[in-house]
């Protein structure tokens, strides 16, 4: 019989810890910080799949990693933030039960699994005012932290939320708030240690607009998000380029039945 080697419970998960950092840190990075008018997301993204997503009314999805992993894990918040909508009320859809179901998912994969899942995610909730919106980073082995107004995930994060750190401003309007993003993303990678300087095609940028009724998530491409990195006047009210469907009626929705008149309701 072959003998198998020991390996303390530390070095496991020691071990598995550097798997999951180092296939992190091979990805772009993505950030998250707020802005006066709501939350704004932004990542370094060259391909046409999401890494930033709408999980409900005010409630959007980031992620940095494995693309595979973390797409099962989006599309399992939907599905409970559905759930629960349905099932109770749509309020009752918040930031933090999803955070506090995505620990425990990922806890469990970290802990049970042979392999981790390579996967870092930040799940934001836009609230009525700046004190009220909610920042949630999960990390791989299900740790997660209540961030203070901004985050920096994947490739070179510490470096990235260095600049953050040092000139966030939750009161920024949003042209200034995604120049430092797109700033803060470009201030590593380069040659030589040399800052770049991204275009709009190298960035996902969506915001959840706190002003919005409705629906919050939106998406900034095109010319739109051409004139905001270009520090041009734009209107928010002008920004299209939008795949998000239109905010549903929060008033004057119907109460008389669609349903076609039956001869005795119209003898009535």
């Amino acid at each position: 019989m072959a003998m198998q080697f020991y390996a303390s419970p530390e070095q496991v998960q020691r071990d598995r810890s550097e798997y999951a950092r180092k296939g992190i840190a091979r990805g772009r990075s993505a950030v998250v910080l707020t802005y006066e008018g709501g939350i704004l997301l932004v990542a370094e993204n060259i391909t046409t799949l999401r890494k930033i997503s709408e999980i409900y009314d005010k409630i959007a999805f980031a992620a940095v990693g494995r693309y595979n992993e973390f797409e099962a894990l989006r599309r399992g918040g939907v599905r409970m933030a559905d759930m629960v909508g349905l099932s109770y009320d749509r309020r009752d859809v918040t930031a933090r039960a999803l955070a506090n179901t995505y620990t425990q998912t990922l806890g469990a994969i970290f802990s049970e699994t042979q392999k981790p899942y390579e996967v870092e995610i930040c799940v934001a909730q836009v609230g009525a005012t700046p004190e009220a919106d909610e920042l949630y980073r999960i990390t791989y082995d299900g740790s997660v932290m209540d961030e203070p107004g901004f985050m920096a995930m994947g490739g070179q994060a510490e470096a990235i939320g260095t600049v953050l750190r040092d000139r966030h401003d939750p009161s920024a309007e949003l042209t200034a708030a995604l120049a430092l993003a797109a700033e803060a993303l470009g201030s590593v990678g380069g040659e030589n240690g040399q800052a770049r300087t991204l275009t709009p095609k190298q960035l996902e940028v969506a915001v959840l607009d706190r002003r919005r009724p409705g629906r919050a998530f939106r998406r900034l491409s095109g010319a739109s998000l051409t004139s905001l990195l270009g520090h041009e006047s734009v209107p928010e009210s002008e920004l299209g380029d939008v795949d998000a469907a239109p905010p549903a009626p929060s008033e004057g929705k119907p109460v008389v039945s669609a349903a076609p008149e039956t001869d005795e309701d119209s003898q009535k």
